[in-house]
């Protein structure tokens, strides 16, 4: 009799064990702490719907998928060290991330490790640019897209004004000012000014400096070159400074948790970009954009914004590439990836071969009025889109990304 229990509770211990075997694990770098943390939630709640879909389905090549998450805090050694812990679970990708420097570091790591890494929420140049590697793929637009659709707006709209930029001094801060500053035709920094906040323990004085400077440097435009609490506070000294009633802010890089953060009063009217709103599927006619939505409505009673819609759309690519490669092998999967074109949230989108970076269409926003917000049933109803480029007219040529990459022309 004893035997006999021993026997069966074996063969269920080693079924167990099979099956957890049999699992696929891909890891989330987010920020479940520090400034990014409201982006953090979003890039968890996109990535399980992603994964909870997938499993409805059947899996990947008939496994489950599992999402193991580990919090980053958006610094790049918690990032890299959670690469490595990642690797030691045995997940086949990472995804996630909340700054550029977190992506670099973070990709090359998992390079060197054999692994593929999809960030998010890092609009530097240099991820696609000179730290572009065949590991490494992203989605998010780059500070160049955004740069154009602004530059192109604002070129009508707004032409021959003044500008102040207020910049992160880290490799987006300054990749996306720069960028901005060609688009709009703002090189000059003796009549277009700007001010940095460190990238690290900025304090209420930096940001309130930096908004005397603009205020006294008679600018029409006030850029903010800022993510996270770094703009919540800045966007807050802002309208208690009242500069929103006489200057025209651009936010190049716009999420809906900010917005909440600092407020629809503060926020309204501000003009910035995203690749994807929750009216998007609607107007592009994409059913599976609809269903993601009612999808995130149902479970979270809200909108979900462009970083849930990203942190979604890497889970359910790389999967659909590791069916058509029939394996979650990295090199495989990285062929199966490049120029692959599909549609899901919206239009078509496509993972660019020579440079990994995902060219999709880009659009100008504006944050809505209060009023207009207070309407919604959420109250979460935050975008009027404005404008919208072309992936291929907005993301950089093969020659502009030869030019920044310097003698090596090829992905490595």
């Amino acid at each position: 009799m004893f035997r006999s229990l021993f026997h069966c509770l074996l063969l269920t211990l080693l079924a167990a064990g099979a099956q957890a075997s049999e699992t696929i694990r891909l890891g989330l770098n987010y920020p479940g702490t520090g400034n990014y943390k409201s982006e953090g939630l979003e890039l968890r709640r996109g990535a399980l719907l992603a994964v909870e879909e997938i499993n409805r389905r059947g899996g990947v090549l008939g496994q489950p998928l599992e999402l193991i998450s580990r919090n980053s805090a958006a610094r790049e050694e918690k990032a890299r060290a959670n690469v490595d812990r990642f690797a030691a679970q045995g997940v086949s990708m990472i995804l996630g991330g909340a700054t550029s420097e977190e992506a670099i570091a973070a990709g090359k790591r998992a390079r060197e490790l054999g692994l593929l890494y999809f960030p998010t929420l890092g609009y530097a140049n240099d991820i696609t640019g000179r730290e572009g590697h065949r590991h490494l793929f992203r989605e998010t637009n780059s500070a160049w897209m955004s740069a154009r659709v602004l530059g192109e707006y604002l070129s009508w709209h707004l032409p021959n004004r003044r500008y102040y930029y207020i910049s992160l001094d880290d490799a987006w801060g300054h990749s996306m000012e720069q960028a901005l500053r060609e688009a709009t035709k703002s090189r000059d920094r003796a009549r277009h000014g700007y001010s940095r906040i460190p990238a690290h323990g900025a304090r209420r004085d930096d940001y309130l400096a930096a908004l005397k400077k603009a205020e006294a440097s008679n600018a029409d435009v006030l850029v903010v070159v800022l993510l996270g609490q770094n703009l919540v506070q800045t966007m807050r000294l802002t309208s208690d400074l009242q500069l929103n009633k006489r200057l025209q802010i651009i936010v190049p890089n716009l999420t809906a948790s900010i917005v909440e953060q600092a407020g629809p009063q503060v926020m309204e009217h501000v003009i910035g970009t995203k690749a994807w709103t929750w009216r998007v599927p609607a107007q592009t006619g994409s059913a599976e954009g609809q269903a993601f939505v009612e999808a995130y409505i149902s479970q979270h009673q809200g909108y979900p914004g462009s970083t849930a819609a990203s942190a979604y759309g890497i889970v359910r690519q790389w999967a659909a590439a590791v069916q058509r490669a029939g394996s979650s092998e990295s090199q495989a999967v990285i062929e199966a990836l490049e120029d692959h074109r599909y549609s899901l949230l919206k239009d078509e989108q496509y993972w660019r071969s020579f440079d990994h970076q995902n060219v999709q269409s880009i659009y100008a926003v504006r944050v809505r009025s209060r009023s207009e917000i207070m309407q919604d049933r959420f109250k979460q109803d935050y975008f009027s889109i404005i404008h919208r480029l072309d992936g291929e007219q907005a993301a950089p040529s093969l020659d502009d990304w030869q030019q920044e990459r310097g003698e090596e022309l090829m992905l490595q």
